[in-house]
């Protein structure tokens, strides 16, 4: 009986999640990411063969170095090409499949059906995964959560029966996870605290008799030691991945103190975001200046939250599980290591997610000590909540159809995010919506002078308009803010060599090459420019390169064809 309703709910889990997130099927691509992963990636759009499978395996194109992402990019190129939809569902599709994982792994790890039904429920269809789901590019997080969920649902099998096939499957898995996206390098801690609930290994090592405790306890932390050492591995990887981007294209540097502030709000905000999740943003700017109350508010939430969970560590050990899988494996995205310019984001919460719902799941009933007055509110209660859940998601997803309004609601959701300015501005200036889209340059100069972003975007506009000297000026000011800003480089150069200085145009393409020595636009445009030089081999050399790093250019075949004639052509 009990194996017929675990299918039902299985079944109702994933047509859940198909109606709370169907109608991505009807959105686009955005302009943020998918472009360099999916829409104007060469690898992506030449499918899966020995040269792109080489390039997965080795580039850290993006930071991360996570090539079982790229080859499912490249397989659904080949499947439905420039059609989001089918991206999109596949997404969704390995998003169900880690909500099927995570509920077969709590059911047979606490033999408590409903509740485990209830926490993967509230898992999948909280509005905080959207962002996950909907964004094309986040392919990384759902394929990264699909594998991990896999390997937790693995390791229950192992701490049933320690048979080293499935010790072996486990890890396996939680390779796949790693090379999906490295933001699993928390899940060996999460291993040790599933040994302590729902497991109880650890109760029992401790319980043994004296002579052998140290043994069991020992074998609980030297069987994650192969785990660690795939975490140690993938965090020197991403590292240096991360390195080598920003050593090209630094981003904006925050103080210590600002990160530490922004952590201890953060995650007391996400908390909330949790239990009210309102306002949700593709983007959360950092506050540079958090009020003090804030920062000690949040502090003394946190450590109220963390004192009452050690407190009742053995008498409710879930809340001791579920509160540090969020904190633990909030770590690597909570700020305290710099990556990138964002305060917060909806898809850093999607595996601490876990965490706050299984302590929600196991500690609401406590509220309730009678048992029929459980019955008679818990069960309304919980399909009220997932049917709340599941329109706020619904109605999320809408906001993730088209860019323009994507970035629109960001603005409605935030202030000063000088981030939804910009984004918002390129799409309006690309629909031709020039007065509108200039607003909001300016706005975004406005909030963060500081920044080569919003001078590069808005010059970039000027240059397209025609408006060729106030293009230079904001592409200066940009390389003035960051010395290193490739594209900013290879945009003046289109400008210098539209107004016809093209020795100028040239230096510019240099120095984006110097860069960044794989930049093929950059190799075009300056192949281009020296053909109408007459220099006809420094012209074919530049194309010999574009066909070096994408050996089915056509494009540059042609022109190197077309530039051997003009130089023969020239000779005589």
């Amino acid at each position: 009986m009990k194996k017929k309703y675990i299918y039902i709910i299985i079944i109702l889990l994933t047509v859940a999640c198909l109606a709370a997130f169907g109608r991505i099927a009807g959105n686009d691509f955005i302009n943020f990411d998918d472009p360099g992963y999916i829409t104007e990636n060469y690898q992506i759009q030449q499918g899966i063969n020995p040269q792109t499978i080489k390039w997965a395996l080795t580039t850290s194109y993006f930071t991360y170095w996570h090539p079982l992402t790229w080859l499912s990019h490249m397989l659904d190129w080949r499947l439905f090409g420039a059609n989001a939809s089918g991206h999109h569902l596949v997404s969704l599709f390995l998003h169900i499949g880690a909500v099927i994982f995570l509920f077969l792994f709590l059911n047979k790890t606490t033999n408590n059906l409903w509740p485990s039904a209830f926490a993967a429920a509230f898992f999948a269809l909280h509005p905080l995964r959207v962002e996950s789901v909907a964004w094309a590019a986040e392919r990384k997080d759902v394929l990264s959560m699909f594998f991990g969920m896999a390997s937790i649902y693995a390791y229950s099998f192992y701490a049933e029966n320690s048979r080293l096939s499935r010790y072996f499957i486990c890890l396996l898995l939680f390779a796949f996870g790693l090379m999906s996206k490295p933001i699993l390098v928390t899940l060996p801690f999460v291993l040790l605290l599933l040994d302590y609930w729902p497991l109880e290994r650890w109760q029992r090592a401790l319980s043994s008799p004296a002579e052998s405790r140290f043994k069991f306890a020992g074998r609980l932390v030297w069987e994650k030691i192969p785990f660690f050492i795939l975490t140690i591995a993938s965090s020197i990887i991403t590292y240096w991945g991360q390195h080598k981007v920003t050593a090209v294209v630094p981003t904006e540097t925050l103080t210590l103190p600002t990160r530490i502030s922004n952590a201890i709000v953060s995650y007391a905000a996400y908390v909330e975001k949790f239990i009210w999740p309102l306002n949700l943003a593709v983007f959360y700017p950092y506050d540079s200046f958090l009020p003090l109350w804030k920062i000690l508010t949040s502090g003394l939430i946190l450590i109220l939250i963390t004192s009452a969970v050690l407190y009742y560590i053995k008498k409710l050990p879930f809340l001791f599980t579920g509160w540090f899988w969020y904190l633990g494996t909030m770590i690597p995205l909570i700020g305290l290591i710099q990556v990138g310019a964002h305060a917060m984001a909806d898809r850093h919460t999607y595996l601490p997610s876990v965490g706050i719902a299984i302590m929600l799941t196991w500690g609401i009933p406590l509220l309730f000590p009678r048992k029929d007055i459980r019955k008679k509110v818990l069960f309304p209660a919980a399909i009220a909540i997932i049917c709340v859940l599941a329109v706020l998601t619904f109605r999320q997803c809408g906001y993730w159809k088209k860019r323009i309004t994507l970035y629109s609601h960001a603005l409605v959701a935030t202030k000063n995010n000088y981030m939804a300015h910009s984004n918002l501005a390129n799409d309006l200036a690309e629909e031709g919506k020039t007065k509108e889209a200039f607003y909001h340059y300016d706005e975004a100069i406005r909030i963060r002078p500081d920044l080569a972003e919003p001078y590069y975007n808005r010059g970039t506009a000027y240059g397209e308009l025609g408006q060729y000297n106030l293009a230079i000026e904001d592409l200066n000011k940009a390389m003035r803010l960051n010395p290193y800003y490739v594209e900013a480089y290879y945009n003046r150069g289109i400008v210098y060599a539209k107004l016809g200085q093209y020795q100028i145009a040239i230096e510019d393409f240099n120095e984006a090459i110097r860069l960044n020595s794989n930049y093929t636009e950059a190799y075009y445009t300056r192949g281009i420019v020296y053909m109408k030089l007459d220099q006809y081999q420094r012209a074919i050399s530049d194309f010999d390169e574009i066909i070096r790093l994408q050996p089915d250019n056509e494009d540059a075949r042609r022109l190197i064809i077309f530039a051997l004639e003009k130089e023969q052509h020239q000779k005589r």
